[in-house]
């Protein structure tokens, strides 16, 4: 199955929740109406796009009906592929690795996936020809140490791990030294997987930078947040949580196709202006893509 099959059929709950239901309100209406964007809203709301952007939406449809003259609402639908394109366009949504080793730090609450996603970015990194090493930075639970060096067996790739408790800078620091001598493309961090306090969180995640600044000035550096689709709204909140303690430079959105309420990805966009770098449509090692804004519009339309 190629890129565009698998996100559409990643994308089939999303499609039913949000664009089948669309069409249905579309195909019952006669005419442009103020009861036909009420509609529309409630939509949006309940498919997790979120109040504010749903607002926005449904203010700049109108616009779009009045300047254009529409009367057909069957155009509408036009209109709202024009408008989901336009707050996801891609700025900024590649990740950036110039430098050779670049580092990837990865965060998130456990249980959204973050593991896993660490051994498909790193899977999707030697497909297309980078040498890859991994930090088991979470020592606070054996079972991620542990569950890491699985993928990385797995994928094929080199992992640095010390015992549970064990200071996590240490361990970056150690990874850091050993993807400079064995000259790794990418170094991929995880990080502890927790909120508890805020202030524990971000010295942790200010040292580890610390660390980095030292032993790799100038490297390309993504901070990426792994956030599960099928939690909604609490997703976005998650991702305000983080954005005060950390500098995000990337969103990886998972189990998008365990979910009806894919507008998350849209709320994500709109309200924190954090690129969705990449998308989980699957439970496969190949099934974490990186994010196409105009792909997932068409998917989700078509």
């Amino acid at each position: 199955m190629g890129f565009f099959d698998r996100l559409k059929e990643g994308l089939q709950k999303t499609r039913k929740g949000i664009t089948e239901k669309i069409d249905q309100v579309l195909v019952s209406f006669g005419k442009i109406d103020a009861e036909l964007f009420e509609e529309l809203e409630e939509i949006l709301i309940t498919s997790d796009v979120g109040i504010d952007t749903t607002l926005k939406i449904i203010e700049d449809l109108k616009k779009k009906v009045k300047e254009r003259k529409l009367t057909d609402p069957r155009e509408v639908k036009g209109l709202l592929q024009e408008e989901l394109s336009e707050i996801l366009k891609d700025e900024g949504s590649e990740l950036k690795l110039d430098t050779s080793p670049s580092i990837i730090m990865v965060i998130g609450v456990n249980g959204v996936g973050k593991t896993t996603s660490i051994g498909k970015i790193a899977n999707l990194l030697k497909q297309s020809g980078k040498k890859v090493i991994l930090a088991a930075g979470d020592t606070f639970r054996a079972a991620a140490i542990d569950q890491l060096e699985v993928w990385a067996n797995r994928v094929g790739v080199d992992i640095i791990r010390h015992s549970e408790g064990s200071d996590p800078a240490a361990v970056i620091y150690d990874a850091i030294q050993a993807a400079k001598a064995r000259k790794d493309d990418v170094l991929i961090c995880d990080t502890a997987g927790r909120l508890h306090t805020k202030k524990n969180l971000m010295e942790e995640l200010k040292k580890v930078s610390r660390v980095i600044d030292r032993e790799l000035p100038g490297a390309s550096r993504e901070v990426l947040l792994v956030l599960d689709a099928t939690t909604g709204q609490n997703a976005v909140v998650q991702a305000k949580t983080f954005s005060e303690t950390a500098d995000i430079t990337g969103i990886v959105l998972t189990k998008l196709d365990g979910t009806a309420k894919g507008g998350i990805v849209i709320a994500i966009k709109s309200e924190l202006d954090i690129p969705v770098k990449l998308i989980g449509v699957g439970e496969k090692m190949d099934d974490l893509q990186k994010f196409d804004s105009k792909e997932f519009v068409k998917a989700l339309f078509e």
